[in-house]
C-alpha cells in the first residue's frame, strides 16, 4: 500500500499532466474524489498560474471549506481571482468562526457583499465573534451549540433530538441551561442514549463542566482540551449566559499554528506565507529579517575590533573565539525554547518566574562549569598553554550563565512589551551571545596573556 506521501506525489503528477493536457474531464474526476483539506493541499503545493484552472472547477458547495483550509496568503490570492457571486456562495457553508476568519482577511470592499448576503441571525452571530480577538475564545467559538433546560426528562430530549434532525459536527454533549441563557451544565450524547426516559435532565447533567469565558486565550483554551480530553466545551459571556462552543478541530488547529509560527518565527518568516510568492515580495519579506541580522553582525563585530591588537599577538584566540560564542549561543537557545514555549502554554508565569531564573541559572552554571573544563583540556592539549585553557574555560562560564539568565529574561521582558518572544528572541539572544562571548574571551586574554 502507498504511503500518503507517494499518493500525495502521484496526485500531483496527475493533476498536473490533466493540466497540462486540458483533460477537465479528468480533472473534475480527481477533484470530485477528495476531501477540502486535501483540495487546498494541492493548490498550495502548484504554482500561482495553474491555482486558477483548480479552483475554477472545484465543486461550489466545497469551495468555501477549500478557502478556509488555506494558508492566508495563498486565499488572499485567490480570493482576488474569484468574483463576488462566487464569494457569496462560498460562505453559505461555513460556520460562524470560520465565516469570522475568512472576512478578517477580505476587502473592505468585498466584506460588504459578503455581509449584505447574510441573514440577520448569521451577521448578529458574526458579530459576536469578530468582537473578540481572533486568538481568544470567542474569537475560535461556533455560535451553533444545541441546548436543553435541566427539567426536562431524558425522553423529551430524545424526541427533540430526533425532530431536530442533524447535529453540529463534533457533539459529543448538549449544555443545559436556564430561562435567561446561563449555563447550568453539561448533559453527555451516550448519557443521552443509557439512560431511563423518565428521568430528569438535572438528575444526569455534569453540574460543574469545564467552561471557557469569551476572553480566554487560545493557548490556554488549547491547554485545558489536552489536559481533560475535550472534544467539545461551553464558551460563556461575563454575565456567564451560554454564547457558543468550542470544538476539537479548532483546537488542532490552534496547535498546528502555534507549531509552524514558532518554526517559522525564528527565521523571521510568516507561516502563512506563499511558497510561490512573488520573488520580489518574498525578497522583499526576508530583506527586512536579513537587515536585522547584518545589524547584529556589526555590533558583534565592533566588540572584536576593541581588541584588534590582542588578536595580531595571539592568533589563538582569533581560532577559538567561535568556540566561546557558539557554546553560549547553543546554551540560550535552549533555555529561550523553553521560555518560549512555557509562557505560550501558560506553565511559566509572573507567579513562578523567579523560580524558573533561578533553575535556568543553576543549569547555566552546572553545563558551564562542565564544558570549561573541557573546553580548557582540549586548548591545553592543542596549543599547550596553561594560561589560554584557564582563560578560554572561564569566558564559556561566564557565557553560558549569561546565555541562560538571557534566555528567561528577553521571552519575559518581550512578552510585557508586546513583542512576540518566538519572533525577537532568538535573533537577540544571538547578539548577547555573541558580545558577552567575546567581550569575555578577549577581555581576559588582553588582561592575562599580553
Amino acid at each position: 500500500m502507498p504511503s500518503a506521501e507517494q499518493e500525495k506525489e502521484t496526485l500531483l503528477e496527475r493533476v498536473n499532466d490533466a493540466l497540462e493536457g486540458k483533460d477537465n474531464e479528468l480533472l473534475e474526476m480527481l477533484l470530485d474524489d477528495m476531501h477540502p483539506a486535501d483540495i487546498a493541499d494541492l493548490l498550495e503545493s502548484l504554482p500561482p498560474e495553474k491555482r486558477e484552472a483548480i479552483l475554477n472547477r472545484v465543486d461550489p458547495d466545497l469551495l468555501g471549506e477549500v478557502l478556509i483550509e488555506l494558508s492566508e496568503g495563498v486565499r488572499e490570492d485567490l480570493i482576488d481571482k474569484i468574483d463576488d457571486l462566487q464569494l457569496v456562495a462560498a460562505t453559505k457553508t461555513l460556520e460562524t468562526d470560520e465565516l469570522a476568519d475568512l472576512i478578517a482577511g477580505l476587502p473592505q470592499d468585498r466584506v460588504a457583499e459578503v455581509l449584505f448576503a447574510l441573514d440577520r441571525q448569521t451577521r448578529e452571530r458574526l458579530d459576536t465573534v469578530m468582537g473578540y480577538p481572533e486568538d481568544s475564545a470567542g474569537g475560535l467559538m461556533d455560535m451553533d451549540a444545541v441546548t436543553v433546560r435541566q427539567n426536562v426528562n431524558i425522553d423529551v430530549v430524545q424526541r427533540y433530538l430526533r425532530l431536530r434532525g442533524e447535529l453540529p459536527e463534533y457533539t459529543d454533549k448538549l449544555f443545559v441551561v436556564n430561562s435567561k441563557g446561563e449555563l447550568r451544565g453539561a448533559l453527555r450524547l451516550t448519557d443521552i442514549l443509557t439512560t431511563q426516559g423518565d428521568t430528569r435532565v438535572k438528575d444526569i447533567m455534569d453540574p460543574d463542566p469545564v467552561i471557557f469565558h469569551a476572553t480566554d486565550s487560545a493557548n490556554a483554551v488549547a491547554a485545558a482540551f489536552e489536559r481533560y480530553n475535550l472534544i467539545s466545551a461551553p464558551v460563556v459571556d461575563e454575565d456567564g449566559q451560554l454564547i457558543g462552543r468550542i470544538t476539537i478541530d479548532d483546537i488542532v488547529d490552534v496547535i498546528r499554528e502555534e507549531a509552524d509560527h514558532d518554526v517559522m518565527a525564528r527565521a523571521g518568516l510568516d507561516e502563512e506565507a506563499d511558497i510561490f510568492a512573488p520573488v520580489r515580495k518574498t525578497t522583499r519579506d526576508r530583506a527586512v529579517w536579513l537587515g536585522i541580522n547584518l545589524i547584529t553582525a556589526f555590533i558583534a563585530s565592533a566588540v572584536i575590533a576593541q581588541f584588534q591588537g590582542a588578536i595580531e599577538k595571539i592568533v589563538a584566540l582569533a581560532v577559538l573565539m567561535p568556540v566561546v560564542a557558539s557554546m553560549g549561543g547553543n546554551a540560550g537557545i535552549q533555555t529561550l525554547t523553553i521560555a518560549v514555549r512555557g509562557l505560550a502554554t501558560g506553565t511559566i508565569s509572573p507567579a513562578n518566574a523567579m523560580r524558573v531564573i533561578r533553575h535556568e541559572l543553576l543549569v547555566g552554571g552546572l553545563n558551564g562549569l562542565i564544558w570549561a573544563l573541557v573546553i580548557a583540556a582540549i586548548t591545553v592539549l592543542w596549543f599547550h598553554d596553561v594560561k589560554l585553557g584557564l582563560v578560554i574555560a572561564a569566558a564559556t562560564f561566564i557565557n553560558l550563565i549569561a546565555a541562560a539568565l538571557a534566555g528567561v529574561l528577553l521571552p519575559l521582558g518581550l512578552k510585557k512589551a508586546g513583542i512576540d518572544p518566538a519572533l525577537a528572541g532568538g535573533v537577540t539572544l544571538t547578539t548577547v551571545a555573541d558580545v558577552v562571548g567575546y567581550l569575555a574571551f578577549l577581555g581576559l586574554a588582553a588582561a592575562f596573556l599580553l
